[in-house]
């Protein structure tokens, strides 16, 4: 994993530990932003609503990263009472992650075809392309419907009120059902998670490349 890695490559590793700070605190400080413009403030008070990576960072998910593979930051704190219509502010809110996500990736393929190719700075480039991934691969992860995943929220906000409660008390399970779409297959030949997340980001990287 990523620990080997930084016995082998540690400039490598560095980078990718890096990209992948960014690539949270991009995600966590939408999240904030959102909540900000549609009326809570409680990632503001919480010292949430920065760029600063340290005060995203969790240190399990940081050591997850390191060890498993992949990670996670601390989610930021939303209070839906203080929202005008909560489930489609919420929606909004946990669309604002991904969104971020996807934008910075479309930001750095502009930057690589544009600047970084043509002025023959491929090295750079090339390293730049696993930003594209990561952040792609942060924002499709995300968007599953697994609660407490953003896409789980934005999906709950298009069922009726009886239907929404218990697709809440669903997030009990989620840590587990996370578990297995990241894992199953991993001794196998089918991978959800490659499936649903590696083989799209890696299409959409290249697309984006003009691949």
């Amino acid at each position: 994993m990523l620990f080997t890695m930084f016995l082998q490559s540690p400039f490598i590793a560095l980078f990718y530990v890096s990209i992948f700070l960014i690539a949270i605190t991009i995600h966590e400080f939408a999240h904030g932003w959102a909540a900000h413009k549609l009326g809570d403030d409680t990632a503001e008070r919480y010292g949430r609503l920065t760029l600063n990576p340290l005060k995203h960072i969790d240190l399990m998910g940081l050591l997850m990263l390191l060890f498993a593979g992949i990670g996670w930051a601390k989610p930021v704190p939303v209070n839906p009472y203080n929202l005008r219509n909560p489930k489609t502010d919420m929606a909004l809110i946990s669309a604002a992650g991904p969104a971020a996500n996807f934008a910075l990736a479309i930001l750095l393929a502009i930057l690589i075809r544009f600047i970084l190719f043509p002025m023959n700075l491929v090295s750079l480039g090339a390293f730049l392309v696993l930003g594209i991934q990561l952040n792609i691969m942060l924002g499709l992860f995300n968007l599953v419907p697994i609660p407490p995943l953003d896409g789980s929220k934005i999906l709950g906000s298009l069922l009726p009120d009886n239907l929404y409660y218990h697709w809440t008390n669903l997030e009990r399970y989620g840590p587990i059902l996370i578990i297995i779409l990241v894992f199953s297959g991993r001794s196998g030949n089918f991978s959800i998670f490659q499936k649903l997340v590696l083989e799209p980001a890696m299409r959409f990287t290249a697309f984006l490349l003009g691949g």
